[in-house]
């Protein structure tokens, strides 16, 4: 298992490397630019992550069933066309919960404004950490002479929420803090999962997690302008 720790990702969102989820008017840049200095004055970030590339046992059982570790992660969208599925890269992220909480200060104290736009810049600072991620999930997979192909969440189409807690426990999610409530959502809640095939000659994917979202026509991630 690997582990990364306070990765700058406000740097990253600073960069315009993550798309904002804010209109660029003048009043919300100004808002946006306030809630940056609050992450870095009041040290808001705590931005945790593990990942493991884990073994696939034996080949894809029917419906796209993968024994990995002694677990069984149903995920048919993984399964190419072509080339060989050898393993699943499982990966955990989070920024924390002192964001988190800091947005409800905000709201007691009847700052709505400020606490919505910090909340939202929270949501792309754990995106510009899921980046970071998978671009170290990359370059472990091809310094072992493998490829990546796909991207899948738990709750996606192909990845059932129910998949959740395999996830976490293959990836080693308690080890830096991330837990699952009853209702499959995690804690710190600004936290996210990550899964993708690893193998031989993978193809491209045609497909993205994003096909069946309701957001997608007026997504700027989704239409590749991150």
């Amino acid at each position: 298992m690997t582990v990364l720790t306070d990765l700058d990702v406000l740097r990253d969102v600073a960069a315009g490397r993550v798309p904002p989820q804010v209109a660029r008017r003048d009043k919300l840049v100004a808002l946006r630019a306030e809630a940056m200095e609050l992450v870095r004055e009041h040290r808001l970030l705590q931005t945790r992550a593990c990942w493991r590339i884990v073994a696939l046992e034996g080949e894809p059982g029917a419906a796209g069933c993968l024994c990995l570790d002694g677990e069984r992660l149903q995920a048919p969208w993984l399964v190419p066309d072509s080339g060989q599925l050898t393993a699943v890269a499982c990966a955990v992220a989070t920024i924390g919960d002192k964001l988190e909480h800091f947005v409800g200060t905000l709201f007691a104290q009847r700052r709505a404004s400020l606490a919505v736009m910090l909340d939202s810049l929270g949501n792309e600072l754990l995106f510009a950490l899921s980046r970071r991620v998978q671009d170290r999930i990359l370059g472990e997979a091809r310094r072992q002479g493998l490829t990546v192909a796909g991207e899948l969440r738990a709750g996606d189409p192909g990845l059932q929420l129910q998949a959740q807690r395999t996830v976490l426990q293959l990836a080693g999610a308690a080890d830096i803090g991330i837990n699952l409530t009853p209702t499959l959502m995690m804690q710190p809640a600004k936290s996210t999962s990550i899964v993708q095939g690893v193998g031989r000659s993978l193809p491209v994917q045609t497909w993205s997690r994003c096909d069946h979202c309701r957001s997608r026509e007026r997504c700027s991630v989704a239409k590749g302008t991150a």
